[in-house]
């Protein structure tokens, strides 16, 4: 199975993912990478900007990928 076809089948199954579930949960690295695969092969996917804390409680912005309808 590819990262993409991983990919697919957590966001079936999950709400959305951030590129760090993408690494500890999927061991995908360039989430976005995946992304376009999938939006190449013609699956909707939705994008938001969210706030997290880094690990030294600076507040940053990561993408948050959800499958679209």
């Amino acid at each position: 199975m590819s990262q993409a076809d991983r990919l697919e089948s957590y966001l079936s199954a999950q709400q959305s993912i951030t590129p760090l579930q993408a690494w500890s949960e999927l061991g995908i690295y360039r989430l976005a990478s995946c992304v376009h695969i999938l939006k190449k092969k013609g699956r909707k996917i939705n994008v938001e900007l969210v706030k997290v804390s880094n690990q030294f409680g600076e507040s940053c912005r990561v993408a948050q990928y959800s499958l679209g309808e």
